[in-house]
């Protein structure tokens, strides 16, 4: 066989294994569809449908406590069909290569951890499931060595009521930080140097930081960094710099579940859930399919009418394995008696959760809408070679006060900014090196 034809056989079973394999995926993704399709069917919903308070009562199964709180005072949910959320090949691949070595320790901490899923397969019955659970959603794919969000922006303000009985919301603060970072050292898998940073004098996991507020004007050079250590025992070190007093302020572990300058989002909320994973106990309530705001299109979110503007109303669809975990602080004095976490199977992301205060009562609610694209923001020219996620909108909401903080990323005055530079490399125009995170630079932006 001369080589001109040898290579004729090689593109044709390329193309072969190739068409398999979508075929393979398309065909593993019909079940998925079919109890997409089946929740909303056994809801008396379809597309296009609208729910509200005035139907609320199809969701109440489908949705957090919170959010259904939250559709009955007036937030709504743009009915949409179940989409797939894709995964990047690299990251099944390294999940292929190292979840097989990967286990808790005694102290539920993450051991042998290189890249990729931790833990592809969730037992049910297994009594560390939860753990295991929202290990997954700390290392999903979202991003595994970068994060670098500019100029989003939030309100935060109270719900009211006007004489004829319109809900208002009045916003009360506006906040515009310039940076949020966070820079991984391990299980890094796109760029080198992977899959960790060498050498790291710090022994951290990752470096995170918020700074400098631009607005509120009284508040301007306020931020924040913190370290994250690989001794999963080891406290974080969280510093807190206030310009006007011309200090830097320690959180404590227990300060995390705090909310600062009169808005609603505790440290420990960002994303869903910032903290440690060992830092709580975790117990896996059950999985199902439920909804979620996944694939949203509107850029800038749009708030509800409904509400006066205190959440977003955006779309929502069937997922259908959903996994609701449990957690409660191992600290004392911490501000929460557990935080109920919602994760989706697929992205393993958690597009809302939970919080309880000391009496057992449903206090705050916290929720994600994502984008899935190859663009962080369509109007703008900067896309990635694959489809990524990208949320969009974020709020916390404390129902018992019925206050709220709502954050559009990008800002609503940034239009032409991307927003996430997500995984870009170390020499990336927006990226930073580990002085950044760095009491000292947080001092000088400030000033």
């Amino acid at each position: 066989m001369d080589a001109r034809l040898r290579g004729m056989v090689a593109v044709a079973l390329l193309t072969g294994m190739l068409s398999a394999i979508e075929a393979v995926s398309a065909e593993s993704s019909k079940p998925l569809e079919a109890s997409a399709a089946k929740l909303l069917a056994d809801a008396g919903l379809k597309p296009g449908d609208v729910v509200n308070k005035n139907n609320k009562e199809k969701v109440k199964d489908l949705v957090s406590p919170g959010i259904y709180w939250l559709v009955g005072n007036g937030m709504s949910l743009d009915i949409q069909p179940y989409r797939k959320i894709p995964t990047p090949k690299s990251y099944d691949e390294a999940t292929e290569k190292f979840s097989a070595q990967v286990e808790l320790g005694p102290d539920r901490e993450l051991l042998n951890y290189v890249t990729g899923l931790p833990f592809p397969e969730i037992d049910l019955n297994d009594p560390e499931a939860g753990t295991k659970v929202m290990y997954n959603f700390q290392r999903t794919h979202y991003y595994t060595e970068s994060l670098d969000l500019n100029l989003m922006d939030a309100d935060t303000g109270t719900q009211s009521t006007d004489s004829k009985g319109i809900p208002l919301y009045n916003v009360e603060r506006h906040f515009v930080p310039e940076w949020l970072r966070v820079l991984r050292y391990q299980g890094r898998l796109s760029n080198a140097p992977a899959p960790e940073i060498l050498p790291n004098p710090d022994k951290v996991f990752y470096k995170a930081g918020l700074y400098p507020l631009i607005e509120p004007f009284d508040l301007k050079g306020v931020g924040g960094v913190s370290l994250r250590y690989i001794d999963q025992k080891r406290h974080d070190d969280t510093w807190l710099y206030l310009p006007l007093l011309r200090r830097v302020r320690r959180i404590s572990s227990t300060q995390r579940s705090d909310a600062l300058f009169g808005q609603d989002v505790d440290i420990d909320s960002f994303g869903g859930y910032a903290g440690q994973i060992p830092w709580f106990k975790w117990i896996l309530l059950g999985k199902k399919p439920m909804l979620a705001s996944v694939h949203g299109e509107r850029l800038p979110p749009e708030p509800c009418a409904g509400d006066g503007g205190m959440t977003f109303c955006e779309p929502w669809e069937p997922r259908p394995e959903i996994y609701i975990v449990e957690g409660s602080s191992i600290f004392p004095g911490y501000g929460f008696s557990k935080r109920v976490i919602y994760v989706d199977a697929e992205g393993w992301i958690i597009p809302y959760g939970d919080m309880y205060d000391w009496g057992g009562e449903l206090w705050k609610n916290v929720h994600i809408s994502f984008r899935v694209d190859t663009k962080p923001n369509p109007k703008v020219d900067f896309s990635y070679p694959e489809e990524r996620m990208f949320a969009y909108a974020f709020t916390v909401a404390d129902m018992q006060i019925r206050h709220s903080t709502r954050v559009a990323i990008p800002g609503m005055a940034f239009q032409q900014e991307p927003g996430w530079y997500l995984d870009l490399g170390m020499d990336a125009p927006t990226s930073v090196n580990g002085d950044w995170f760095g009491v000292s630079a947080l001092i000088s932006a400030g000033r």
